[in-house]
């Protein structure tokens, strides 16, 4: 039997199958459907979801989102893991446990203009549960998964509802007085290689300086290589819908 999760009454649930939540999630966005739907799929080595979202401004301020649920997830995590299992967000989306890259966050919207007001924003996981059995650790040194880090007892399932949950929490947060500055300072504290060399994927060459830290909208600043400090807009990992 098919278990389904429980979602929080502002969300709803749609189950995804063998599909890619995030294109089902981007699809039922473009027709039109209220925010707060959270596709998703569970399968023995991954499980995927996706968020859709109906920001009322511009699109830069309201990439906050997408690190809100990522605080989220770290937020789920963190309470049904080993107590010793470490958990860091890559700016890019990336999720690291224990070090090792184990899946990411990846995002959509309706317009890629940060001034504009996007008719949707969808926020998708990936998240890596395990390997194939014909996986060898050495050819991917840098890449784990949730079972290969001491969390092979969280039951999916319920890490889904975990995140769902406290996802929801952060995303309210943003509405509040001061919600934006208290998720600036959660996010800052679990940021992946924050103050060191980072390489991102953005652009040709590809961006390379020290992670300075973020600004109020979650933009990176960085220190480039020739000595330049530089912002790198949040919108500008956002995915082709």
């Amino acid at each position: 039997m098919t278990l389904i999760p429980t979602f929080p009454p502002l969300l709803t649930g749609l189950a995804a199958g063998p599909a890619n939540p995030f294109s089902i999630a981007i699809d039922q966005a473009r027709r039109g459907v209220d925010s707060g739907l959270l596709t998703w799929s569970i399968g023995p080595e991954r499980l995927r979801a996706a968020l859709v979202l109906a920001p009322e401004i511009a699109l830069e301020p309201a990439l906050a989102a997408f690190c809100a649920v990522a605080v989220g997830f770290q937020n789920a995590l963190g309470v049904l893991a080993p107590p010793e299992t470490a958990v860091y967000l890559e700016w890019s989306g990336g999720i690291r446990i224990n070090g090792g890259h184990c899946g990411g966050f990846h995002m959509a919207a309706s317009t890629r203009n940060p001034a504009a007001i996007p008719d949707w924003l969808v926020v998708g996981l990936d998240l890596t549960l395990s390997h194939a059995a014909e996986w060898e650790p050495g050819e991917t040194p840098d890449w784990t998964a949730l079972d290969q880090e001491g969390c092979g007892d969280v039951v999916p399932i319920e890490l889904l509802e975990a995140w769902s949950r406290h996802s929801l929490i952060w995303l309210n947060e943003l509405d509040e007085p001061g919600g934006r500055a208290r998720l600036h300072r959660e996010w800052s504290g679990l940021a992946w290689k924050q103050g060191e060399t980072v390489s991102l994927p953005i652009g040709r060459p590809r961006a390379e300086g020290v992670f300075l830290g973020v600004d109020e909208n979650f933009g990176m600043i960085l220190k480039a290589t020739d000595g330049d400090t530089r912002l790198i807009a949040l919108s500008s990992i956002l995915e082709e819908a």
